[in-house]
């Protein structure tokens, strides 16, 4: 239980110092090599606004998984290999704007005990 609370910290920190607000809530699974987590009211108020089209649903979108996939890619947040006691291979994420959810699983190199 500890682990998933100190998990989830780190991505909502690292959320939160790249747009400005991190989610409100995450729920966060192990399943064997991965880590699952649902994040849950993570867009600010301007991304809201912008959403409002279906226009502004694919900016909101593109630039929310495109970005925090790219920084995973580049190095993972600080602390995140050392909770788990694996290594990032590589993130998967999807944001379903509507609903303000997105999805991140992590991939590590081995099982989560």
């Amino acid at each position: 239980m500890k682990k998933i609370h100190e998990f989830n910290d780190i991505i909502r920190k690292l959320r939160k110092d790249l747009f400005g607000k991190g989610p409100e809530r995450i729920h966060t699974i192990f399943v064997d090599n991965m880590a699952v987590s649902t994040l849950y009211g993570n867009l600010t108020p301007t991304e809201k606004f912008i959403a409002r089209t279906p226009e502004g649903k694919k900016i909101v979108h593109g630039a929310r998984t495109s970005m925090i996939q790219a920084v995973y890619a580049e190095k993972p947040p600080e602390g995140l290999e050392e909770i788990v006691e694996a290594k990032l291979l590589h993130l998967f994420s999807d944001f379903k704007i509507d609903d303000d959810i997105a999805v991140s699983v992590f991939l590590f190199d081995r099982a989560i005990d």
